[in-house]
């Protein structure tokens, strides 16, 4: 009977264990998106702050304007904000976020590590983030990481490039700003597919980092050093503008093949006068309306009910359907 008595205790003890560690009904804890132990409620106010680049890349414009559109429609009042790729410029406007008790930040980043410590401050204060278009070096952090397939269609583009070189020629690269992932990424696709091909020689790599006139100095030098270059990759489509322009002002148009990333209009437009080989469209406008929509669900639900990292598929844009693209827009 004693040894009964103390087997009984014995269970008893395990059992009050098992429930102190995993709640009532032997369930582990209730979790939010990304592992946290409870959903963020917003800073308090009805406000949406959106944070991207310059308004003067057409690109960066384009998802600030179709965020703050779906933002508006949902009934939320909306702060449109640039950090023009300043870190520090960024850090402050999430302090302003945070003073203003945004519901959520929806933020295109000024840097994959330097992001981290404004989203977690954010997070702290309670007001979820929602990333597009670059990500960053940390998870769990952010609610969502909503980004193009860069690997994809940078992969995508490359082919194309590598037909109109004809497997064969020299070639030169302009990389982006070296802190955005999207700069490495896309260059290493582009490369393994342009790798293959042993009678493809790449005789100069520079960074232009992602600007139009730096682009366009950057390719004079290069077209000056290689007189007998076919080709210039560009990690976006400001840069592959800028390329362009260098090319024709040397006399050299229809004869040095480009491409670029993004789907800008400026690039669709040299795509239809043969200026460009192609582009790798980034479906800005869709990716930002995404990101408002899984804002505004997380507030209402505690989840967005989708993986923190999410790709959207770049679609490749050539002559062949140029066409159907309009300010980020792909349309059949």
């Amino acid at each position: 009977m004693a040894t009964w008595k103390k087997m009984l205790a014995v269970v008893s003890m395990l059992c009050l264990m098992a429930v102190t560690l995993t709640g009532c009904g032997g369930q582990k804890a209730s979790t939010g998106d990304n592992g946290s132990q409870q959903a963020l409620k917003g800073g308090g106010s009805n406000i949406i702050y959106i944070i991207t680049p310059s308004h003067s890349n057409p690109f960066f414009k384009t998802e600030a304007e179709a965020a703050a559109a779906k933002a508006k429609s949902l009934g939320y009042e909306v702060k449109t904000v640039s950090h023009d790729d300043d870190a520090t410029k960024q850090s402050e406007l999430f302090d302003n976020a945070i003073s203003d008790k945004a519901a959520a930040i929806i933020c295109d980043n000024a840097g994959a590590d330097a992001t981290v410590a404004a989203v977690q401050k954010a997070r702290d204060a309670g007001i979820p983030t929602f990333l597009i278009d670059r990500e960053i070096n940390g998870s769990g952090i952010a609610i969502s990481q909503i980004v193009a397939n860069n690997y994809q269609g940078a992969k995508g583009i490359a082919e194309k490039f590598v037909e109109a070189m004809g497997e064969k020629g020299e070639y030169a690269e302009l990389l982006g700003k070296e802190s955005d992932t999207n700069a490495g990424v896309r260059s290493s696709a582009f490369h393994e597919v342009i790798d293959q091909y042993p009678d493809m020689k790449m005789v100069a790599q520079q960074t232009a980092n992602w600007e139009q006139t730096e682009a366009n100095q950057k390719t004079e030098t290069i077209l000056q050093s290689n007189p007998n270059i076919k080709g210039i990759i560009c990690g976006n489509d400001t840069m592959a503008v800028g390329a362009v322009a260098a090319i024709k002002n040397a006399g050299l148009a229809g004869k040095v093949a480009v491409i670029g990333v993004d789907g800008s209009d400026e690039a669709a437009a040299a795509i239809r006068d043969g200026s460009m080989v192609g582009t790798a469209l980034q479906q800005a406008a869709l990716i930002a309306e995404m990101a408002v929509e899984q804002a505004d669900k997380y507030l209402k639900t505690g989840s967005t009910g989708l993986d923190e990292k999410q790709l959207v598929d770049c679609v490749i844009i050539t002559k062949d359907n140029v066409a159907k693209l309009k300010t980020f827009v792909y349309k059949e």
